[in-house]
């Protein structure tokens, strides 16, 4: 046993046996095992490292450890340049393999550590190549190669597993391009490794059995020997005990292994108690076994479990780097001989296998491959469940391993736990929970170990538990039950309260409207009362007046009666005349007393009517009755003094002409037949006047105008004409005019000549091109040097924008350039050019002038278009959002719908919508007296009934706006701001380093982004209007964004100018029906009056009648 343990494979041995096979290893053992590294190790032996696995950067520090080299390598190579430094640094980097995150920390290093690891990577050169093991490893594989000498001296005194320990630290510590030499179609090490570890795992499989068949019949002696009271039992130094065994490191419970239990089980059912398989002696003498044995001990072959140990370290150096773990998992037979692996009994190599699975797990695919693995697994070993044997190593231990325990337990979180689908996670789930993975975990979850409950808190914390999901689905469709009646009920709330919100809102306007109607009653009572008390003191002075003239009437009355007792008697002879005068008197008086006085005769219809009369008194009441005794005198006759004291009538006007003569004609004029146009006849003048430059219309072009009812003949009269022709005469009729006019051609002709004296140099121009020239130089005021110059470098500071504009139309035709060129080329002198074809000569000789004008013409109003063009854009894009999401403006075509529906339903049937132009047409639509129309009602129902939505226009940002703006303008003036920009990219494009390209890429850096915001925001303006287009039913195609937007402003406008009429005609009723109530309250009063004034006159009437007969009693005799 002692001698077995000693062979056991261990890292401990692996790193010894390295550092003594390959000296030159030992130094770069650390740094080797990095190079490579796919998510790999961090130290340079063992297993792969589960931090490793879980966390790749977490591991940088351990990963990028490198040991300082010797003093004596430093001694013999110096440290180049910084430059050489770098270059061999990266090449080393390069040559690793590494991943960019572990990359980027090794170039973080200082020169010192760059240089000692460029130093030991150049120390480290390969010993031998990939063909010198793969060789040996097909020679232990040749069944005939123990017969042939050469093969048996070739492979020498070393063992098979110190071959695969010089393999895999050449795997580990070489350069990337051995590795992938190693694993090239030429050599194909991966498929001979494989082959190698899968002939091992045969051996071990086989030595298992064996071991297991003399283990079932050492126990079926044990019962034999047992059952006949016999003391037999098999001890360890039996020689029946296998040569080969070894104590388990940590195993399982079980004695060598599930194979193990599997044979011995069918060697139980086998048995009977008069027959036993053939014992281990019988079954070492078979044939095979002979000859494998033969074959192992002439190659000097190792052992089965460490070779299997060192090829699993082998796979897992290649699997260091992206090259060699991407052909890993893509050789199928490379992962079921990792899984089959997990039989051998060290359980250090069972964690390294499966830290290997889990990281295949963990990439794209990898997952299904491993499952494939485990069926695999399952066939081979005759597992009744797939994982069995796994659980059983997990569950059943005879050593506790934490290794073991942490990698099998990150292991199955792996292959649960990282599936997507639910439904397949919760079968995988079940399977480990059918193994009894669950009621295990409880009883070991308060291990000591902080790494395993880490895993196994991650285990149950993932854990589907369906039951508990069920219940919570049940109480999820209960809850959203209940959440769909709150909401249900909450609605109904919501809609209780909108109702009462309506109603308040309804209250609330009724109430306003009240308050208004009181104001106006409490102002018209207040007037009322203020005339009542005014007609109420007016009666007061009407009833003191008459009390002051009924007092007065007694008093007379007195008067009359005391002097008419004084009278004497003894005039009685007089007393019949008296008495036939008075009668007669009275009787005239009587007759005469209530006819009113005459009126006037009526004015002649035609003639000016004056003032109309007042209106004529009330009749006179009849006199009170004569009192006894009293008579009247012969003057009460109608020629007597009452008759004479009468006013007379007023005297009538003279009667006019009903129809007024007509005017004479107006002087200058004669009278025209009806429909002909008077001819009107010059003026003549002293002096040469200027000319207006107007446009006449003839005659015919007259009628139906205002000029036809205009006459000038008029202002002739009014106004003097003289000094107006003093102030512009250009010179005197007859003579003066014929010298005038000479003179003035005399001067125009000077003028001419001074102004466009032919040059004395030649001009390859056109006359009026060359005056323009001429002009146009004048206003640059530039010399053409500086002007050149500028151009040349498109300076706008030299250049102002104005020149450039001047220049566009300077450039020379190609007419004109051809002209010049032959000009030169005739080797004239270019002095006898005019100072403007020299100029344009200078300007002929700058190459694609207009087109570098066009650019500093660009550069120039570039920001003036985009601060004219992005208003603009903005005012569409906030029309449109604000239009589409204004709420009023929804609701008022809403009932816009409702009254059209109304009106037209019966008709045309019910209309789901209308065109916007159809706004325009509510105006159209009149009432019965054709004194409002529909649009008047809709705003007066509105007023009304939805006071909210009278101020909707405020919803509605920009529309007065975007109705001026036409939005195909807009695209095509963004659409040549970017045409422009493209010419200055290719102009800077063309130009080479320098100032010139300093100020493009200047203006390219200043205006790039803003053009492509502006285009950004038009892109954006032009969806929200078709959105808001198409929303308010109209094609987008045809829509106009101006016409769309003058439809809202429109309609807007008549809605505000109808709700000032509807407001104007309200009050106007009003101030009606208060003037009808002002007027029925006048005409009482007037009523009033009149009854005073009848008292009045007849008081006036007795009173004269007293004085009357007061006159009469003194005149007689």
């Amino acid at each position: 046993m002692g001698a077995v343990k000693s062979r056991h494979i261990t890292t401990a041995d692996v790193d010894t046996d390295d550092q003594q096979h390959h000296p030159h290893h030992s130094s770069h053992s650390m740094l080797r095992n990095g190079h490579h590294n796919y998510n790999g190790p961090a130290s340079g032996g063992g297993t792969l490292q589960k931090q490793d696995l879980r966390y790749d950067i977490g591991s940088s520090s351990e990963y990028h450890h490198i040991r300082q080299p010797s003093v004596r390598s430093r001694s013999q190579q110096p440290m180049p340049t910084t430059d050489e430094l770098d270059r061999r640094f990266a090449k080393v980097l390069a040559s690793m393999d590494l991943p960019p995150d572990k990359a980027k920390l090794l170039r973080n290093y200082d020169d010192e550590k760059k240089w000692d690891m460029i130093c030991d990577q150049e120390m480290v050169q390969a010993k031998d190549p990939p063909s010198h093991y793969l060789s040996r490893l097909r020679t232990y594989l040749d069944p005939k190669a123990s017969r042939s000498h050469r093969k048996r001296k070739m492979v020498g005194e070393s063992t098979s597993t110190q071959v695969l320990r010089d393999l895999e630290i050449s795997l580990r510590t070489n350069h990337i391009e051995w590795v992938k030499e190693f694993l090239d179609d030429s050599n194909q090490g991966l498929d001979a490794l494989v082959d190698y570890l899968s002939f091992r795992q045969q051996m071990m499989q086989h030595e298992q059995r064996l071991q297991g068949a003399h283990c079932a019949s050492e126990e079926r002696l044990n019962i034999t020997s047992g059952g006949d009271g016999g003391d037999l039992v098999l001890g360890q130094n039996s020689s029946l005990s296998p040569p080969q065994s070894q104590p388990h490191n940590g195993g399982l419970g079980m004695a060598n292994g599930s194979l193990l239990l599997l044979d011995s089980a069918r060697q139980q059912q086998h048995a009977s108690y008069g027959f036993l398989r053939p014992t281990i002696a019988d079954a070492m003498d078979s044939p095979s076994l002979k000859r494998r044995s033969r074959h192992i001990a002439k190659l000097n072959m190792g052992a089965a479990t460490d070779d299997i140990h060192v090829s699993i370290m082998c796979l897992r150096a290649i699997m260091n780097n992206k090259y060699g773990f991407n052909m890993v998992i893509q050789h199928r037979e490379a992962i079921n001989c990792i899984a089959l692996s997990l039989i051998h009994k060290s359980l250090r190599t069972k964690a390294l296998v499966l830290e290997l699975l889990a990281a295949i797990c963990l990439v794209k695919g990898g997952h299904e491959i491993i499952l494939g693995s485990f069926d695999n697994f399952k066939d081979v070993c005759q597992e009744k469940r797939r994982f069995q044997t796994l659980m059983e190593y997990f569950m059943n231990f005879e050593a506790f391993n934490i290794d073991f325990m942490v990698a099998c337990m990150q292991f199955m979180n792996i292959v649960v736990h990282s599936v997507e689908d639910m439904n397949y996670r919760v079968h995988l789930q079940y399977e480990f929970t059918a193994l009894g993975l669950d009621k295990y975990l409880e009883r070991i979850r308060l291990t000591e170990s902080e790494e395993l409950k880490v895993q196994i808190s991650a285990y149950l914390d993932n854990v589907f538990d369906v039951a508990a999901l069920m219940e919570d689905s049940e109480t999820k469709t209960s809850a959203l039950e209940r959440v769909q009646e709150l909401d249900d009920q909450l609605e109904r709330e919501i809609d209780r309260n909108s109702e009462f919100l309506y109603k308040f809102a309804e209250l609330e306007s009724e109430n306003i409207n009240l308050k208004a109607d009181r104001d106006q009653l409490t102002v018209a009572r207040q007037n009322l009362e203020e005339e009542l008390t005014a007609l109420q003191r007016m009666l007061q002075q009407n009833e003191q007046e008459l009390q002051k003239r009924d007092t007065l009437l007694r008093t007379k009355n007195q008067e009359l009666q005391t002097l008419s007792r004084s009278l004497p008697r003894s005039a009685s002879s007089g007393d019949g005349g008296l008495t036939n005068g008075g009668l007669q008197a009275g009787s005239t008086l009587g007759a005469a007393s209530p006819l009113p006085p005459p009126l006037p005769p009526p004015m002649p219809a035609a003639a000016a009517a004056p003032p109309p009369p007042p209106p004529p008194a009330p009749p006179i009441p009849p006199p009170p009755p004569m009192m006894p005794g009293m008579g009247l005198s012969p003057l009460g006759s109608p020629n007597g003094s009452i008759a004479s004291t009468a006013p007379s009538p007023p005297h009538a006007p003279p009667m006019l002409c009903s129809f007024p003569p007509p005017p004479p004609p107006v002087a200058g004029f004669m009278p025209a037949p009806d429909g002909a146009m008077t001819i009107k006849r010059k003026v003549p003048t002293k002096y040469k006047l200027p000319t207006l430059n107007w446009i006449p219309l003839k005659p015919n072009q007259v009628r139906g105008t205002i000029f036809n009812e205009l006459d000038d003949e008029k202002i002739f009269k009014q106004i003097d004409f003289n000094e107006f022709e003093e102030r512009f005469k250009i010179g005197s009729i007859g003579g003066a005019l014929h010298n005038g006019t000479a003179g003035s051609e005399v001067d125009g002709s000077l003028q001419s000549s001074k102004r466009f004296k032919r040059p004395d140099n030649v001009s390859l121009l056109e006359h009026t091109r060359l005056r323009n020239i001429a002009i146009s130089r004048r206003k640059l005021g530039m010399p053409i040097d500086d002007v050149v110059a500028a151009i040349q470098a498109l300076d706008l500071k030299k250049l102002l924008l104005e020149n450039v504009e001047l220049l566009q139309k300077m450039v020379p035709t190609d007419v004109e350039i051809k002209a010049y060129k032959e000009y030169i080329i005739a080797r004239k002198d270019p002095q006898l050019l005019t100072e403007e074809d020299r100029f344009m000569l200078q300007l002929s000789r700058v190459e694609r002038n207009s087109f570098k004008l066009s650019i500093m013409s660009y550069m120039g109003n570039f920001f003036d278009n985009v601060h004219l063009i992005s208003p603009q854009v903005q005012s569409i894009a906030a029309a449109s959002n604000s239009l589409k999401e204004s709420r009023k403006f929804r609701a008022v075509l809403e009932i816009v719908l409702a009254f059209g529906n109304y009106l037209n339903s019966n008709k045309r049937g019910p209309a789901y919508g209308f065109k916007l132009q159809s706004l325009d047409t509510l105006i159209d639509t009149k009432s019965t007296d054709k004194r409002s129309s529909l649009l008047h009602y809709i705003v007066a129902t509105i007023r009304a009934k939805f006071p909210d939505l009278l101020n909707y226009e405020t919803e509605l940002q920009c529309t007065d706006k975007a109705a001026l703006v036409a939005l195909e303008n807009v695209v095509a003036d963004v659409h040549e701001l970017d045409k422009g920009m493209d010419q200055v990219r290719k102009e800077a494009e063309l130009r080479v380093k320098g100032t010139q390209t300093h100020i493009l890429r200047d203006f390219l850096n200043n205006t790039e982004d803003k053009l492509k915001k502006i285009k950004s925001d038009l892109r954006h303006a032009q969806e929200a209007f078709k959105e808001c287009v198409e929303y308010f039913g109209e094609s987008s195609r045809t829509a106009d964004a101006a016409a769309f937007f003058s439809l809202i402003v429109r309609f807007t406008r008549a809605f505000k100018q109808h709700d000032q009429e509807n407001e104007q005609r309200r009050r106007l009723e009003q101030a009606a029906a208060l003037a009808a109530s002002k007027k029925e309250n006048n005409a009482q009063v007037l009523m009033r009056n009149k009854h005073n004034q009848k008292k009045q006159q007849q008081i006036h009437c007795l009173l004269d009648f007293a004085k009357q007969h007061i006159t009469m009693d003194t005149c007689l005799p």
